[in-house]
């Protein structure tokens, strides 16, 4: 089982699902009460940057009890709602930008807390050959795995790749036909739909998103993890493995991935297509 640091109540879900890889999680909205909001508000507490609602953690823990119980019924009554998410942008490497939000504080912790339940999840579902957005798996390990598998193993050529604007650009209709697969709870999904069909606030305008998952949320690495292994990972065992002459590997971080083949040929006949 591959769920580390969860609380007793994370492991009892963690548990059947590694047994289990075809288990559906149905009543997971209900297990977020208030230790759970607790223990993903101190997780939430490690940024100081504050949302749209100008709150930082450092000042919504001044009163984390009353705020916490609030929130509870609030959640168990059904009354949540997505605020606008404020967005700005991060330079990239490359002189590129690419967007982020920042949702409103008490709207970081309820993300954090649904994220660490999917978690401790598709944890167990997720292969050795995925790095990104998963503890205790780090850019720089993905690259020693990258190297050691190239000087033992040997490569004629690779594949190196990044889906683009995949936060942005994830299909929402398939994305909810694949969470499905593991966990079908109307309450949890109609919470995520909030976030996801949230308006954003961008030099004081508003914008509508109509696809993805967004960038900057918690949640949004959890769902993006949850969706690329159906279109990448498979893709590349069922589809790309069976038409190459030699062996291949794949070694993924996030949206970024390296595939090595033993054969250049190969590596160009997997960039023909």
């Amino acid at each position: 089982m591959r769920a580390p640091t969860v609380t007793p109540k994370r492991q009892r879900i963690a548990a059947p699902a590694a047994r289990a890889r075809a288990r559906v999680f149905t009543p997971l909205a209900s297990l977020i009460d208030e230790d759970v909001l607790r223990e993903a508000s101190r997780h939430t507490s490690q940024s100081r940057a504050p949302g749209i609602d100008g709150v930082t953690a450092e000042a919504y823990a001044e009163h984390l009890d009353e705020h916490l119980r609030d929130l509870h019924e609030c959640l168990r009554r059904g009354r949540s709602q997505a605020a606008p998410v404020e967005h700005g942008w991060i330079e990239k490497e490359d002189g590129s930008q690419r967007p982020i939000g920042k949702p409103a504080c008490e709207e970081k912790i309820v993300r954090r807390a649904v994220a660490m339940l999917l978690e401790a999840i598709y944890e167990q579902d997720f292969l050795d050959c995925a790095w990104g957005f998963r503890q205790g798996r780090s850019p720089h390990a993905a690259l020693h795995e990258v190297r050691e598998r190239c000087m033992h193993e040997g490569r004629g050529g690779s594949v190196d790749a990044e889906v683009s604007d995949y936060d942005d650009s994830i299909a929402r209709t398939c994305l909810r036909e694949v969470r499905r697969k593991r966990v079908d709870d109307g309450s949890l999904w109609r919470l995520i739909g909030k976030w996801l069909r949230a308006r954003g606030m961008e030099h004081d305008e508003l914008t509508h998103p109509e696809t993805g998952c967004g960038q900057g949320g918690v949640i949004s690495p959890v769902l993006a993890n949850i969706f690329l292994p159906q279109v990448l990972e498979e893709w590349c065992e069922r589809a790309v493995q069976p038409r190459l002459k030699g062996r291949s590997v794949l070694t993924r971080f996030a949206d970024d991935c390296v595939i090595g083949c033993a054969l250049e040929a190969d590596a160009q006949k997997i960039m023909g297509v």
